[in-house]
């Protein structure tokens, strides 16, 4: 970061409020030891469970991509009891339907033989849904989910309902098995933060889940946050000061993700990249990278370290671009060197 733009950060620090520095520091507390609860039952993926924790804080959604048996169901259970939240699960099938997330209205009557509609509230009314398998459900299904991640409300029987407060939608995709599935259409994807990669743990952490998880006892999660505290904590990094230089890293990165001439020689394999939607998250998800890590103000390292899980759900290579055999990681990698 230039001098000129770190001293303008410290300025705009120093300048916050008593109130909200020692709100920082509740806050901080607070997701530290979140993240240590969470560790100590989700073993070998400590990365993981920070973009976890940085989307949640961020106030966002995310896309948990792996193989089976990699605890990503059991990371998000282990996240509701950290956070003091109320979680539900979703088995996503082709035959589910969209009454069956969201509810439905039945018909109730009274010993006096009156008749009315009373509506039934699905799992969706929840503070944090796990959305397993999300790509098995046909569209219609999806769309459902679609309002309710973007508007934090339903409409059944054209009645408003509001969803609780904080609401996260954690969903997982199997990269594997594609046969009979139905792919996340673009609009749906942006509505994620993040698509978080999960992969297969090393070999220390392998042994250490092999000791752990088979014995007579089982680790439970521990509640190191509540709701409330969490709300408080989104809207603190709504809060924390951004430095010029780390804005217009987010602008020349995102900008150059898409076809055209900033991007320059990787432009020309780009079919089509994120839009603003993309620059709004990737500075929500610094911020509260910053804040879970205990600084008061993003880097450009955040920058650089949350680009790839921010943008690669956002952007397609052109067809000669697969040929040649280019990933969408790969061009994110060249489009950083640009920046740091």
């Amino acid at each position: 970061m230039p001098v000129e733009s770190g001293e303008v950060v410290a300025q705009q620090v120093t300048s916050m409020d008593e109130g909200i520095l020692q709100r920082a520091e509740s806050v901080v507390a607070a997701a530290t030891r979140a993240k240590a609860a969470i560790g100590q039952v989700v073993l070998g993926q400590t990365e993981v469970v920070e973009l976890a924790l940085t989307s949640v804080l961020a106030g966002g959604h995310a896309l948990l991509v792996g193989v089976p048996g990699l605890a990503k169901t059991k990371l998000v259970e282990t996240l509701g009891v950290t956070l003091g939240l109320d979680a539900k699960r979703i088995q996503f099938t082709p035959d589910l339907m969209p009454s069956d997330i969201l509810g439905a209205e039945v018909l109730d009557e009274s010993t006096a033989g009156k008749r009315s509609f009373r509506f039934i509230a699905g799992p969706v009314f929840a503070q944090l849904l796990m959305a397993d398998e999300i790509n098995r459900a046909s569209p219609r299904t999806q769309s459902a989910l679609l309002q309710a991640m973007q508007e934090q409300h339903i409409t059944v029987a054209g009645a408003r309902h509001d969803l609780p407060k904080p609401f996260h939608v954690l969903a997982t995709q199997n990269p594997l098995e594609q046969e009979g599935t139905y792919p996340l259409p673009e609009a749906q994807l942006d509505r994620f933060l993040m698509e978080i990669d999960v992969d297969y743990p090393d070999r220390d952490a392998e042994r250490r889940i092999l000791f752990e998880t088979t014995g007579a006892e089982e680790t439970l999660a521990k509640g190191s946050m509540a709701a409330d505290a969490l709300i408080a904590a989104q809207r603190l990094v709504r809060r924390l000061p951004v430095g010029d230089s780390v804005v217009e890293a987010i602008l020349s990165l995102v900008r150059s993700a898409r076809p055209g001439p900033e991007g320059g020689e990787a432009g020309k394999l780009i079919a089509w990249g994120p839009g603003p939607r993309a620059s709004q998250s990737l500075m929500l998800a610094v911020r509260a990278r910053a804040l879970l890590d205990g600084r008061l103000a993003p880097s450009i390292d955040d920058v650089l370290d949350l680009a790839e899980p921010v943008l690669k759900h956002r952007m397609a290579l052109t067809f000669q671009a697969r040929a040649e055999g280019r990933t969408i990681p790969d061009v994110i990698r060249q489009l950083k060197t640009r920046i740091g």
